[in-house]
């Protein structure tokens, strides 16, 4: 895996290469953010880490211009904000996945592998196969082999929203905004129930599902 980082902080940053390094990913490290546009389209990175806050440019505005420009691999952000507002403009920049400082190790490596995974294949595709399920966006049909599972649109939708975060754990908060918008009187029991439903249609047997909860923070769906 090759990963571009951008850390303005020198220490973080030192210690995150080192840390990546020891984990046989090459790592190019960038201190401030209106270098990261260049470095990105110049090479081929697997996953690009940005901090939210840099000198230049912040990591967020670059993670947009990059977008906008048709750049379609990976990208972290890496923030020490938390708030629900900043995580979604964060992912609305075009950031795949987020982690708030502080952060242990395990847990960024954890979202560098998912994210590698997914970079080999476009986020966007209309068609893709989730484990034993084939599901197409644009006619908005999961099929287990021939057979349609019938879901209602909004269980469609928060599938679908898990499906394109595959690996990644997808916070309440989001899915409640992607799906509702914030401003929406759905409570986090209402998201539990549509879940609830869903993992039912699936039906895997044995007690096996495919959509795990992580308490306290959100879903995450795992094809294996």
């Amino acid at each position: 895996m090759k990963v571009l980082l951008a850390e303005d902080d020198a220490r973080l940053g030192k210690l995150i290469k080192y840390m990546l390094e020891q984990n046989n990913i090459v790592v190019e490290w960038v201190t401030r953010g209106d270098e990261i546009y260049d470095y990105a389209t110049y090479d081929d990175y697997d996953v690009l880490v940005l901090d939210w806050m840099m000198p230049g440019e912040s990591g967020v505005a670059a993670c947009k211009r990059l977008r906008e420009s048709g750049y379609e691999k990976a990208i972290l952000i890496l923030t020490a904000r938390d708030a629900v507002e900043d995580r979604v403009s964060g992912l609305d920049s075009g950031a795949d996945d987020y982690l708030v400082k502080p952060f242990e190790f395990a847990e960024l490596m954890a979202r560098l592998r998912a994210l590698s995974r997914r970079s080999t294949q476009k986020i966007t595709q209309d068609v893709m196969q989730v484990g034993d399920f084939t599901l197409n966006r644009t006619a908005k049909v999961l099929k287990k082999g021939d057979q349609v599972i019938q879901l209602s649109p909004r269980e469609f939708q928060i599938f679908d929203l898990l499906a394109q975060n595959l690996g990644i754990v997808v916070p309440r908060e989001i899915i409640l905004d992607r799906i509702w918008g914030l401003e929406s009187e759905v409570s986090s029991n209402n998201i539990d129930s549509y879940v609830k439903l869903i993992r039912k249609k699936l039906d895997l047997g044995d007690g096996k599902t495919m959509i795990h909860t992580i308490r306290g923070v959100g879903y995450k769906l795992d094809a294996e």
